[in-house]
């Protein structure tokens, strides 16, 4: 493909089309949107001070002014670029080319200075006030003010706030392990929708362009048309925004600006090809989606290849043409593109699909991009200017000859280093493996095994007998009575779908599922609605189980709660003829399993963080309800644990342990289920607040269950199991 010869003047899109303002011209007013009363920094300080001081209407109403104020500042620079890139355009044309190469400068420069007198008579009067430093422009990026305001939102009791904010906050940020628990305790939340979980700084181009992809999927054409047009329409918005941010000062990056001595053409340079690198780097910027690594790949040649095909669907093969055509200009000797080409062409008649054109915009769009590349190669095969492209349709042609065949060389010595390294890491793996197995079964039997520290409770199931590892079953761990108290207490103080948003059967519409936390049951005892010491009970057999799992599977380092919940799940008589489901469907606890592939993926929105499980179980007066560990194929059962009064099924969360509960067919199942981690920064807010509780409500003698630890002779051996 032939690339396109320089122009004398960089080619520009039609960016704004409103009529230039008055107060564009130097010496009249600022640019018409209006600067905020105070600035950014000053109010996002303020919104900060007010929560020190746990004055939370002031947070809210200092980082939303905040939000609002940068928003402004940075709507006000951009439309100030754009319109004085338009009001000085073109002051060089028409120039006699025959002009001396002095005049020619002097009429380039003159272009400059316009618009540099353009851009400083729409500024702010006092620039440096309304000036973000780089420390507070991060955190606008990651989206701070959203975390001060879900807490402040969250203490007005205003949840449906906070979990916005929340959300909003926890999509820059998925890594954010207290924001995660965060989210779950707001989706537990009376009065909490499906759809206050929402992103208050979502780009609407991609927000656009997943409703489109979404209605696509869905064979809805029109729907799919409507919003990737949208879509279309927005990211040239935005692409506008991103290149106009790029028009600032000059990165010194590695030098020390008082040594930098560049003279006037290679100092122009340097800025120059840092402003255009940072203009195609927009590409990358608006094809990120928040918390993804990696960009969405093609981002915008992909809306005409949907397009194309949706218009096809809808029926309009004249629009389905020019989708296609635009398409190509990416991709031009894309085999099925063309042959879709082909096929609405000789549908339509050639007649009328030749004079089809791809659309203007993207041939401006594509002329603008090559061009801008063309520089940023020569820059970098000249000066050694860096610069990476985005895209992977750009022509060959476009790169210096002499720099693809640096380029290939470098492509040809990193794919032989990867292979290379490739080869010795199967080599190793292969060595880890190999002694992996020989000490695997070992291992596992010498880790755990340690002594249960109460007395009464003894192994009964081991991880041999439950053909597995890191898997154990302990009876005695409560008594009779403990497990009636405990069973009154849940039938007096849980709700239904507790946990579950309010759903009452989140895992089989042929039981109900009721559950009721340490804290929430605790603070019901507070208030006298059930009877104190039963919640007292929960919260301390909660912690013997803990100490239990510390002990037996030898840890090093304590267990921390990540969740507890005292659960009954109850058979509907009407609704079990003819059932095949389970009560719960096999699952690991965290990592999400995919039983056809083998494999079990440790990524949110798994909890992750969890380490090990136990189910202490309540009773055993119903019909079915088993609890059973299979293969990772989800098919394969491996063990079986009958529940019965407590008993306790402990085991490791993670893909060495699937498991899943059997249809309860008949009567009411009833069970503590815990989970724990070994990261102190995942440990359960709650469980923070229960401690508290209990310290306030009972004495120093009864605040503590004080293991009574055995002797130095080992507990005796049997079998155990897993339970969710």
């Amino acid at each position: 493909m032939a690339v396109p010869p320089l122009l004398p003047l960089l080619l520009a899109l039609p960016l704004v089309r409103a009529a230039l303002p008055s107060g564009l011209v130097p010496g009249l007013g600022p640019a018409e949107v209006p600067l905020p009363a105070q600035p950014p920094d000053a109010l996002f300080a303020a919104g900060a001070e007010a929560y020190s001081r746990g004055d939370w209407p002031a947070v809210v109403l200092q980082m939303e002014r905040a939000l609002r104020a940068r928003a402004a500042v940075r709507a006000r620079l951009v439309r100030c670029r754009l319109l004085c890139a338009n009001a000085t355009v073109g002051v060089a044309e028409g120039a006699d080319p025959q002009l001396e190469p002095v005049l020619r400068d002097l009429l380039f420069f003159r272009g400059l200075l316009r618009r540099a007198a353009c851009l400083r008579g729409c500024g702010p009067p006092e620039p440096s006030r309304y000036a973000l430093s780089e420390e507070l422009d991060r955190e606008f990026s990651k989206r701070s003010p959203y975390n001060y305001l879900q807490v402040a939102y969250f203490k007005m009791n205003r949840p449906a706030q906070a979990a916005a904010a929340a959300h909003t906050f926890f999509m820059a940020n998925p890594g954010h392990q207290e924001m995660r628990q965060n989210l779950e305790y707001y989706q537990a939340m009376a009065g909490v929708r499906d759809d206050d979980f929402t992103d208050l700084e979502a780009k609407p181009h991609l927000s656009e362009f997943r409703l489109g992809v979404r209605f696509y999927t869905e064979e809805q054409p029109a729907a799919a048309i409507l919003h990737l047009e949208k879509a279309l329409e927005e990211y040239f918005v935005a692409d506008t925004e991103c290149r106009a941010f790029c028009e600032g000062p000059y990165d010194y990056e590695g030098y020390n600006y008082l040594e930098y001595n560049a003279d006037l053409f290679q100092a122009i340079t340097d800025h120059y090809m840092q402003v255009l690198s940072c203009k195609q780097g927009c590409v990358t910027e608006l094809a990120s989606q928040p918390g993804r690594e990696k960009p969405l790949e093609d981002f915008l040649p992909s809306h005409f290849n949907y397009l194309q095909f949706a218009y096809y669907n809808n029926g309009n093969y004249e629009k389905a043409i020019e989708c296609a055509k635009t398409y190509l200009l990416f991709f031009p000797n894309d085999e099925v593109m063309n042959q879709n080409l082909a096929y609405y062409t000789a549908v339509l008649g050639e007649n009328l699909a030749g004079p089809i054109q791809p659309r203007e915009e993207i041939q401006a769009y594509r002329q603008r991009s090559l061009m801008e590349k063309e520089l940023l190669f020569f820059s970098y095969d000249v000066f050694g200017i860096p610069f990476v492209d985005p895209d992977t349709w750009t022509p060959e042609e476009v790169i210096p000859k002499r720099l693809r065949e640096k380029q290939k060389v470098e492509r040809e010595t990193a794919a032989r280093i990867s292979e290379e390294i490739g080869n010795l890491m199967k080599e190793i793996e292969t060595l880890v493996e190999e002694k992996a197995k020989e000490s695997a079964d070992m291992s596992k039997l010498i880790r755990e095994g340690g002594p249960l520290v109460y007395e009464g409770a003894s192994v009964t199931m081991n991880s041999k007998a439950l053909n597995g590892s890191q898997r154990v079953v302990v009876d005695g761990v409560l008594s009779a009575e403990e497990c009636r108290e405990l069973q009154r207490l849940t039938n007096a103080a849980a709700s239904a779908g507790d946990g579950y948003r309010g759903k009452t059967s989140p895992h089989t519409p042929s039981e109900t599922f009721y559950g009721v936390t340490v804290l929430k049951a605790l603070k019901l005892g507070q208030e006298g609605k059930v009877p104190l010491q039963s919640a007292h009970l929960y919260y301390n057999v909660t912690e013997k189980v803990r100490h239990m799992m510390e002990s037996y599977f030898r840890l090093e380092v304590p267990l921390h709660f990540s969740y507890s919940h005292l659960v009954c799940r109850t058979a509907i008589d009407e609704k079990q003829e003819g059932r095949s489901d389970n009560s719960h469907e096999v699952h690991v606890d965290n990592c999400i399993l995919n039983a056809e592939a083998l494999v079990c993926v440790k990524e949110p929105p798994a909890y992750t963080f969890r380490d090990y499980s136990a189910i202490l179980y309540l009773n055993g007066d119903f019909e079915g309800g088993a609890f059973y560990f299979t293969e990772l194929d989800a098919k394969t059962e491996t063990a079986e644990v009958q529940p019965q009064c407590g008993r306790a099924v402990g085991f490791s969360s993670g893909s060495e342990n699937p498991h899943g509960v059997k249809a309860v067919t008949k009567g009411q199942r009833c069970a503590i289920a815990l989970w724990f981690t070994l990261d102190p920064r995942h440990s359960e807010r709650e469980r923070v607040q229960a401690d508290d509780l209990v310290k306030m409500l009972f004495s120093t003698e009864e605040e503590e269950l004080l293991p009574e630890m055995e002797k130095e002779s080992p507990a005796a051996v049997v079998v155990g199991k897993d339970e969710l």
